[in-house]
């Protein structure tokens, strides 16, 4: 894992230019890389769609049978992939009006897999505002998992219990996320900030009244109550997979540093290598520091704007990361050991 930078050394310059972020803004600019990708998208969607009711369809053919559970784990990476088609179109890489981009991403979010979109654009939104920020990113709150050793040493209840362990908990507790995920979605219904209560909710009953309706429908009890707890289980470690790489385990943003856009991004973002496989996984965000500074670009522009970046970053002196899978992984759970060592010197 990498050394917290100098934030002294990184400072913002000062040049005729303008910014540091609006200089590299017109690199990225000049090539096009903002423009949509209909072709793109139209293949990408339709391939996802293809796999959702192909599944459905399995699920029938295959009959009562414990192969079942190859098809719900097949499963959870489908819907994991439905996942970050919401994301795409939450941030308006798809379509240029926000309405179109709305209903696509309410088809996708809340009626295909389950999940609010507006209670997961609101939280979203806070966090690409401020990325690893101990007070203002909601994906850092000390809930049930510290991220810094201020938090720890402040923590109580359940975030206390499990940070002396987080690092050994931390994958078992994504098998949780998939049900947690459903559980804030309908929670948030009632909250001021949704902005559609109704069709939002109304899709998400569609949702499962469907789910629980054609798993039931095609299993016994025993198989499907099977079924739905590894779906669900391996739709929370898949989706914690894909995210928690982004900024886990990387610079953690306190209240009295002063960060400029471009560095708050860059020094708070980690990318990860590994060729059209993972590019395909993660659904781009591999590419997070390039998607943090432009959230709307679409995603096969992200490897050309990754190279413009790490050349501007260079020339900027900004440290810019990136590493393997494997070892992004590695670092988040030493970065967990590290942040809960406050709670276990206290006993």
């Amino acid at each position: 894992m990498p050394d917290a930078p100098d934030l002294r050394r990184n400072a913002p310059r000062s040049e005729t230019g303008g910014s540091d972020f609006a200089q590299l803004s017109r690199r990225i600019a000049a090539e096009g890389l903002l423009d949509r990708r209909p072709v793109y998208y139209t293949v990408r969607f339709g391939l996802v769609l293809t796999a959702f009711f192909g599944g459905w369809w399995a699920l029938f053919a295959l009959g009562d049978t414990w192969l079942q559970l190859l098809l719900a784990a097949a499963m959870s990476l489908v819907f994991a992939q439905i996942g970050l088609v919401s994301h795409d179109l939450a941030h308006r890489q798809v379509f240029n009006q926000r309405l179109h981009s709305e209903i696509g991403g309410r088809i996708a979010a809340n009626l295909l897999m389950g999940m609010s979109y507006g209670w997961w654009m609101n939280k979203h939104t806070r966090h690409h505002a401020n990325p690893n920020h101990e007070e203002r990113d909601p994906d850092v709150a000390p809930d049930i998992v510290v991220w810094s050793k201020r938090q720890a040493s402040q923590a109580s209840g359940v975030a206390r219990f499990i940070g002396r362990r987080q690092a050994y908990l931390f994958f078992p507790l994504l098998l949780l996320e998939g049900m947690n995920l459903s559980y804030n979605s309908f929670r948030a219904l009632n909250k001021p900030t949704m902005k559609r209560p109704v069709i939002e909710g109304t899709l998400l009953v569609a949702h499962f009244a469907a789910y629980f309706g054609l798993v039931f429908a095609a299993l016994p009890a025993g198989k499907a109550l099977a079924f739905i707890g590894v779906h669900q289980a391996l739709l929370g470690v898949c989706l914690g997979c894909v995210f928690a790489p982004n900024h886990k385990g990387m610079l953690m943003v306190t209240p009295e540093m002063k960060l400029d856009f471009l560095r708050r991004q860059v020094l708070t973002s980690r990318n990860v290598r590994g060729g059209v496989l993972i590019d395909v996984l993660m659904g781009g965000l591999n590419y997070q520091i390039e998607h943090h500074l432009f959230p709307n670009m679409p995603t096969p522009a992200l490897g050309r704007a990754a190279q413009i970046t790490r050349e501007f970053c260079e020339e900027k002196d900004i440290p810019y990361y990136e590493t393997g899978i494997v070892r992004s992984y590695r670092e988040i759970l030493t970065h967990l050991h590290r942040t809960g060592e406050p709670i276990r010197a206290a006993g």
